[in-house]
């Protein structure tokens, strides 16, 4: 996996001060993209335990809410092995950061609940969104862009509370006032 950047006070990819950590490599190719050069799977530098170790530092300070993966596409195949390893290290050794994930993929294609079954679904995406405390899904649509909407570029995007979504097994919007 290559990393296309790391932001390490980031106020724009949910709430609070974030770490956010942009992986190189997506297939969906949504027209008005704000970052098509993420979409080559070969840009950025390489992943590796020093930039883990690294973000891990970043999300340490009491002032930053938590860790923010997007792209490219984060539930692409390729991404997802070390991802997962990073998220498990954060729940681990900083469980009370969150963690918010933008995908291109909607959450059913993420769980298997579409046909055919979606590259983005995998074991491995089930245990990345059991670590996951917020899912922006779906992928930008140029058409219905909204500069005005909250963490998300265009209307059909949906903010998703996955620990309640994943408990009462039906879709649970993520309600932001109440984090607020």
């Amino acid at each position: 996996m290559n990393i296309a950047e790391i932001k390490t006070r980031d106020i724009a990819n949910g709430l609070g001060v974030r770490v956010s950590l942009f992986v190189s490599g997506c297939r969906h190719a949504c027209k008005g993209c704000f970052n098509e050069i993420a979409w080559d799977f070969d840009f950025g530098k390489p992943y590796d335990e020093s930039a883990e170790n690294g973000i891990l530092d970043a999300l340490a300070p009491d002032y930053v809410e938590g860790l923010t993966l997007l792209g490219g596409e984060p539930f692409e195949p390729e991404n997802r092995p070390q991802l997962l390893g990073l998220l498990r290290r954060v729940k681990k050794e900083l469980p009370s950061k969150d963690v918010w994930i933008y995908s291109g993929f909607t959450f059913e294609e993420l769980t298997g609940r579409t046909q055919p079954l979606s590259r983005g679904y995998g074991e491995d995406t089930m245990e990345m969104l059991r670590l996951t405390d917020v899912l922006v899904d779906g992928r930008f649509v140029y058409a219905l862009k909204d500069i005005t909407l909250r963490f998300r570029g265009s209307a059909n995007q949906r903010l998703i509370d996955v620990p309640r979504t994943l408990a009462e097994g039906k879709v649970v919007p993520w309600d932001g006032a109440a984090h607020i």
